[in-house]
């Protein structure tokens, strides 16, 4: 297991653990499985509302942003599936339970459940590293070029993505990498499955709005757009700043699940999702005294696109201060 992160924030661990009262923090972390399952109930309604509309509504003005809803919907799984990895969905743990559901909130996005949990607890045991950060190791891009940077938020994605996990699957035991190719197997057959029985029954016109536009379309960018929000914009000399300081807004919090507060996650990431906004409203103090500037989505990819800032590096000391062009509605 990486320490990298360990090892470089032992006072940053200090001056938060300052920063907040202690009860304040024990209410954070309280678990309240009613709200993961108001969380999940409503990310299953959002996705069957859209592919509902996908498919009955004609015009495409009105069956693509059904599909965007689908879209983001699936990718909202994955933040599901991150809070059972933390262990903040059950006030008393149970290996069996957390088990299905990791393996149930795996599936939409055609993930593994076992491979995602060893990657992502890699990735906060080496942030901050080059090397140790799984993530940044073999998902980031490596060449600072516009039209590769651009390929994440395409179809092209889903290729990247499996690379890498495959390059960091490759280190693991055997025993380990059994059960991530068993659960990959799994996932594709389920996906297979749908597509062609929707193709074969309801038609391609369907299958494109129901399954192809969401998952191979909107999905892509989804991934690439939250990702941008999390450490491509950092300060490598402050461990308190090895994430993207991106402030919450009530359209960004619904349409991302509240994984939008990544920083809030890293200092403290036993804390569950719904709690995330109001702790970064307790560390405002906390950040202004860092002079810690905060980013909307629209000022980072400003920054990633347009000005082709590199990943994992200070764009304040390059300039993306600069004017930018105006934010997505409700993002800061």
């Amino acid at each position: 297991m990486a320490t990298y992160y360990l090892e470089h924030s032992r006072e940053l661990r200090r001056n938060l653990g300052a920063e907040l009262p202690t009860e304040e923090l024990r209410r954070l972390h309280r678990r309240q499985p009613w709200k993961h399952a108001a969380a999940a109930g409503g990310l299953v309604g959002a996705l069957a509302l859209g592919l509902a509309g996908a498919i009955v509504l004609e015009p495409w003005w009105l069956w693509i942003p059904c599909a965007v809803v689908a879209g983001f919907a699936v990718f909202n799984f994955t933040v599901l599936l991150h809070e059972v990895v933390h262990h903040t969905v059950l006030q008393e743990q149970s290996a069996p339970v957390q088990r299905a559901l990791g393996l149930l909130y795996a599936i939409p996005s055609g993930i593994s459940a076992s491979q995602f949990t060893r990657w992502h607890l890699d990735h906060h045991a080496g942030l901050g590293s080059p090397e140790e950060d799984p993530k940044r190791h073999w998902l980031s891009p490596k060449i600072n070029a516009r039209w590769l940077k651009l390929l994440y938020f395409t179809p092209a994605l889903f290729f990247i993505y499996f690379r890498a996990a495959r390059r960091e699957t490759s280190t693991y035991p055997a025993e380990l990498q059994k059960k991530i190719a068993g659960e990959r197997r799994v996932a594709m057959l389920f996906h297979l499955t749908i597509l062609a029985a929707i193709w074969i029954f309801a038609g391609f016109d369907v299958a494109l709005r129901a399954y192809i536009v969401p998952i191979f379309l909107v999905f892509p960018v989804a991934f690439a757009l939250n990702r941008l929000g999390q450490h491509y914009d950092i300060d490598p000399s402050d461990p308190a700043k090895w994430a993207t300081f991106v402030r919450g807004s009530w359209f960004w919090d619904i349409a991302y699940l509240c994984s939008n507060y990544h920083l809030e996650h890293h200092y403290f990431p036993s804390v569950p999702l719904y709690n995330l906004p109001r702790l970064q409203k307790l560390l405002l103090p906390f950040y202004e005294k860092r002079g810690m500037t905060p980013r909307g989505y629209g000022q980072l990819v400003w920054g990633y696109i347009v000005l082709n800032r590199k990943p994992h590096t200070n764009w304040e000391e390059s300039g993306v201060t600069s004017p930018a062009p105006t934010e997505v509605a409700g993002s800061s």
